[in-house]
C-alpha cells in the first residue's frame, strides 16, 4: 500500500485520506495521488503553453529587427513575453503541485474514495456497485489514468472534479484517477477488487491505439 504525506489542512481526517473510520470489514488496499510533474505536462499541457510562448519570442525577435526597431525596444519587448512566460509556467508548475499535495485517491475492498481540491478539499465515496468500468491508459513509462464509468444519476459535477476527470460517456461525466506512476500495479488491484464484487473477468485489453500521443495501450473491467 502506498501512503500519501498528510498536509496541515487534513489533520483532523480520521484516516488520512477518508472522511470517517472503515466499517468492520472494510480494508484499504492502496493509496496515492497524482504526480505533480505529470499533471503539469498532460492535465494543463505545460509543454505546450512553453512552446507558444517560444515561438511568440522568436517572432517578437524577428518582428522587431525587420521593422528596423532599435535594439533596446526589441530587447525590452522580448524580456516581457519572457517574464509573462514565466509567470504563467509558475502558475501552472504550482497549481499541479498543489493538485499532488492536496489529493488522495484511496481503493479499499468495497469501494473507491476520492479525496480531491486545491482550493476547497471535498472527499467523494464511489462504490463498487455504482461502477460500471474502468478504464486504464498507460505511456510507454508505465504511468497514466484510471477512468470510472458510474452508472447513470450520480450527479457528480464537473467543475468540482476537475482535474480529476476524462470527459463524458454516455451522458455522464467520468471521474478518473490521472497520472499516476506504474498506473498498472493500481488497474491491478482495482480490477481484482472490481471483479470480486460483481464476479466479472478482471481487466481484459480493448484498444492499443495511441491517445493524444499519450496512451500506448488501454485496458478495462466491467462493474456492473
Amino acid at each position: 500500500m502506498t501512503m500519501h504525506p498528510n498536509s496541515p489542512e487534513h489533520d483532523l481526517e480520521p484516516v488520512p485520506g477518508l472522511p470517517a473510520q472503515l466499517p468492520v470489514g472494510e480494508k484499504i488496499l492502496w493509496q496515492g495521488a497524482p504526480d505533480g510533474s505529470l499533471v503539469a505536462r498532460r492535465v494543463l499541457k505545460s509543454h505546450w503553453i512553453a512552446g507558444y510562448f517560444g515561438v511568440l519570442l522568436i517572432w517578437t525577435l524577428v518582428s522587431g529587427f525587420l521593422d528596423g526597431r532599435p535594439l533596446g525596444a526589441i530587447a525590452f519587448s522580448g524580456g516581457a513575453v519572457f517574464v509573462m512566460c514565466a509567470i504563467v509556467m509558475g502558475l501552472i508548475e504550482l497549481f499541479a503541485w498543489g493538485v499532488q499535495k492536496t489529493t488522495l485517491y484511496t481503493i479499499t475492498n468495497k469501494r473507491i474514495v476520492m479525496r480531491i481540491g486545491v482550493a476547497l478539499s471535498a472527499t467523494f465515496n464511489l462504490p463498487f456497485s455504482q461502477v460500471v468500468s474502468a478504464d486504464m491508459r498507460k505511456d510507454a513509462k508505465g504511468h497514466g489514468d484510471i477512468s470510472l464509468v458510474m452508472k447513470p444519476g450520480h450527479r457528480l459535477s464537473f467543475l468540482v472534479f476537475w482535474p480529476h476527470v476524462r470527459g463524458w460517456h454516455a451522458g455522464n461525466m467520468v471521474p478518473q484517477l490521472v497520472c499516476l506512476k506504474r498506473v498498472e500495479d493500481v488497474a491491478a488491484i482495482l480490477g481484482r477488487q472490481l471483479s470480486l464484487s460483481s464476479a466479472r473477468v478482471p481487466l481484459q485489453a480493448v484498444d492499443q491505439r495511441p491517445e493524444n500521443a499519450f496512451v500506448n495501450g488501454a485496458s478495462t473491467v466491467a462493474a456492473e
